[in-house]
């Protein structure tokens, strides 16, 4: 691998140990993947965050990168908590001392404590071509895909590597000829909501694992969708780039001679069922917000709870960003979620926060990649249904 003067000096140790490590890292990926040299990038988004999913020696590995700083824009994915309201939510506070050491240990490292999936919605959003280094699955297949950025999926430590030196290794989806598609979706389904776009994504990523699939046959695709679709497809399978026929920046590729797959109406009806382990009874939480909300899934939410109230054996949580959730605020739509009896929190989500301690047993949720995920990383029953059919839930505090 061809290495500049100056990647070769930090090599040597000359911009001190941390940034050595980080290159070698780098390096040695770049090795294993056929990389010919390293490329600059203009911003990371760093996995391995929540003290739940990174650990003591996670944590000891951040702390001693210190005092290198960021070479880049760099923000986190989500902790297991909010960072202000952690005991409103009942986070233990042992977790909550270890989850606070973790982020003060990125903000030393110049790291941005933004915790959200969705750094797009928050002004971290890469032009088309640019070259960046995410983690977060879903972020990484929304802005290759919707906003046609370059990213490979990158893992914690690789992200936190490029983030302090702002490089990355020439490969994968960051070449031409690996971003073109392989497969060809008509998709025949009538799509109706959030939760459809998240149950088609979930049988992309689970039938065809890889690849780079052509969608055809999508009569609108917005932000809201291609943000639940990516989360999906990257969660059930390894998908970190499609193309959606007159959305998406580079869905301009000869199709010929590809294979062709068809989705209709049973098959995401099958999703549903497919990710809901239980089917009646009494429900803890009603978590939305994997990814994070944006604003308007926040006033969607709002006008469903107006002038209604949740049910007292029940929590409705939603998760979204810092910045999304003070604009809410402004707007007076957090007020109206509250009033309802809902909480609205930041910095974290139902998947990474530590439910299982916290006493929760069902939740019901909105998002393919949530229900995939939560019944192993918090020991939970899930339902996986529309938002609408969520807000009546949590009203009734049960599902019938």
């Amino acid at each position: 691998m061809y290495l500049t003067k100056k990647q070769e000096a930090i090599l040597r140790g000359e911009e001190g140990w941390a940034k050595k490590k980080c290159l070698e890292i780098l390096v040695g990926l770049g090795e294993i993947y056929g990389a010919d040299h390293l490329i600059p990038i203009t911003s990371t988004q760093i996995s391995g965050v929540s003290y739940k999913t990174l650990g003591e020696y996670g944590l000891q590995w951040v702390e001693s990168l210190a005092p290198a700083k960021a070479a880049v824009p760099s923000t986190l994915n989500p902790a297991g908590m909010d960072l202000s309201l952690w005991s409103e939510m009942g986070i233990p506070e042992d977790f909550a001392e270890k989850q606070m050491r973790v982020i003060r240990a990125y903000e030393s490292l110049g790291i941005t404590p933004l915790c959200s999936c969705t750094p797009y919605l928050s002004g971290m959003a890469p032009r088309f071509g640019e070259h960046v280094a995410w983690s977060e699955s879903s972020a990484v297949c929304y802005i290759n895909s919707y906003l046609g950025a370059r990213t490979n999926r990158e893992g914690g430590p690789s992200a936190l590597a490029s983030a302090l030196t702002g490089y990355t290794a020439n490969y994968g989806l960051h070449l031409d000829e690996n971003r073109k598609p392989n497969v060809v979706v008509e998709v025949g389904a009538k799509l109706s909501g959030l939760s459809d776009y998240s149950a088609l994504g979930y049988y992309l990523g689970k039938i065809l694992q890889q690849g780079v699939p052509y969608l055809k046959g999508l009569t609108f695709f917005g932000s809201d969708e291609a943000k639940a679709l990516s989360a999906a497809a990257a969660a059930s399978g390894g998908i970190a780039l499609f193309h959606a026929e007159g959305f998406t920046p580079e869905a301009r590729s000869d199709l010929s001679g590809l294979e062709r797959l068809h989705v209709d109406d049973v098959v995401l009806k099958g999703v549903y069922g497919e990710l809901s382990t239980v089917s009646s009874g009494e429900v803890d939480l009603v978590a939305i917000g994997c990814p994070h909300t944006s604003i308007n899934e926040l006033r969607a939410a709002a006008a469903l709870v107006k002038g209604k109230k949740v049910a007292p054996s029940t929590k409705l949580w939603l998760f979204t960003s810092l910045t999304t959730k003070a604009l809410a605020e402004r707007l007076g739509i957090i007020s109206k979620i509250e009033e309802a009896g809902g909480k609205v929190y930041t910095d974290c989500c139902m998947i990474v926060a530590p439910l299982e301690r916290m006493g929760f047993k069902r939740i019901v949720v909105n998002s393919a990649k949530a229900a995939l995920y939560a019944p192993t990383a918090s020991k939970v029953d899930v339902v996986f249904t529309t938002l609408e059919d969520c807000i009546d839930i949590a009203l009734k505090g049960r599902v019938s």
